[in-house]
């Protein structure tokens, strides 16, 4: 069977990541936020029933890492919970699911992580999604978890954007040296997912490839950045010095920068007009 001939419905469809999966599967059944409070077992168990997919795609989340701190219940309820209620309407209507979570279920202990590598979260946000990956594997065998990381696209806040808007405002824009991951494009990840969905069940890293620091990540962007060390830059949530993650699965997406310059060919593009 082809992609384009499976029944897919995505959540968290209004989403920067989830506005790229329509486009990658544009027959989809494609729920918003307002269309379904997936916190709600008993409605998103129904709703997975009553349209009868072949493959479910998770693309909802909370992912303000430093809200999550202050928002701990609705971070574990969102992140959490509701992965474990999709999975559980999957597993009845016989559905695959694909997930996404990310590189903060990782402590920062190691420069670079496989999929099998044994997570240690330290943050709110990396625990609630952390709790959702185990809920889903509790609850359901056909499943496929995505971690990512260091998300930007076109159709939600990202780190490429509010860089773009702080140099245009300072002289100067300091940024953070001393962490260490992997930029990946929306766009890039959902045209990935459509491979993923044909792989066996597992566990799946998945980012543009090449490591950098959040200054060089910006250094890209913009030519006003200067480097500063994350003390100097205190967060509320507690980020991982490394969470670069290792693709053993798959075939490896392209590095970082090219997709780095066709997005902001793209924004520009978007912007003008």
């Amino acid at each position: 069977m082809v992609v384009g001939e499976i029944k897919t419905l995505i959540f968290g469809a209004g989403g920067m990541l989830g506005t790229e999966l329509c486009a990658a599967f544009p027959d989809a059944v494609k729920l918003r936020h307002n269309d379904l409070d997936i916190r709600d077992r008993v409605k998103v168990i129904r709703l997975i029933g009553s349209n009868e997919p072949d493959v479910v795609i998770n693309a909802a989340a909370y992912t303000a890492v430093d809200d999550c701190e202050d928002n701990r219940e609705q971070a574990f309820d969102i992140n959490g919970a509701a992965p474990g209620y999709i999975a559980e309407g999957c597993a009845r209507a016989g559905a695959e699911l694909i997930h996404y979570s990310t590189d903060y279920i990782f402590d920062g202990s190691k420069k670079e992580y496989v999929e099998s590598d044994t997570p240690n979260p330290i943050n709110a946000y990396g625990n609630s999604k952390l709790m959702g990956e185990k809920n889903i594997i509790k609850n359901m065998d056909n499943y496929r978890i995505i971690r990512t990381s260091w998300l930007y696209g076109a159709h939600g806040k990202n780190f490429v954007d509010m860089m773009l808007m702080l140099s245009g405002k300072m002289d100067t824009v300091k940024v953070v040296n001393d962490q260490f991951g992997k930029p990946t494009y929306a766009h890039d990840l959902a045209r990935k997912t459509r491979e993923v969905v044909m792989m066996p069940a597992g566990i799946y890293h998945i980012t543009n490839e090449g490591v950098c620091s959040w200054f060089e990540f910006a250094s890209a962007i913009i030519n006003n950045a200067v480097p500063c060390t994350s003390g100097e830059f205190p967060r509320k949530a507690k980020r991982p010095k490394y969470s670069v993650l290792v693709n053993t699965k798959t075939t490896p997406m392209r590095h970082w920068r090219d997709a780095l310059a066709e997005y902001l060919i793209k924004r520009k593009t978007m912007v003008k007009l």
